[in-house]
């Protein structure tokens, strides 16, 4: 373990984290975690834990961390759906030249209903850009 611990240590949950004041500066030198907060990020959301104030370093932290992860699963997001072109690419290439009989008729349905209702989400929303710009 490095030196030097943050002040700070957030566990990550679907929602958002349980936020940890970080201590070192015990008797004992023991790392201590003191849950300080819950974050929400979906609404925005800081529940001090118990009975607790948070100060302004806290808040600033906690805010900092917030716009930090609201990034980074939005680049995430982005990236989960590149890898979907491309597996779409490869499914195709998979349909092509490797696939069976029997495999085909197994996905066949279900790949178009998916790809069916992907379609008519993305021209609904496409022609709903095109209104909006004109």
């Amino acid at each position: 373990m490095s030196g030097q611990l943050p002040d700070y240590y957030f566990r990550v949950r679907e929602n958002g984290a349980l936020v940890f004041r970080v201590d070192t500066e015990n008797r004992q030198r023991r790392i201590e975690m003191d849950q300080i907060a819950v974050v929400n990020i979906r609404n925005g959301e800081i529940k001090p834990q118990g009975d607790r104030v948070l100060n302004e370093r806290d808040l600033e932290v906690i805010h900092e961390w917030m716009a930090e992860r609201t990034a980074l699963l939005a680049e995430r997001d982005i990236d989960d759906i590149y890898r979907a072109v491309d597996y779409l690419n490869l499914t195709t290439q998979w349909a092509q030249a490797k696939a069976t009989e029997e495999q085909l008729e197994a996905v066949t349905d279900d790949l178009l209903l998916a790809m069916h209702d992907l379609r008519s989400v993305l021209v609904r929303k496409k022609a709903d850009r095109l209104m909006k710009d004109r």
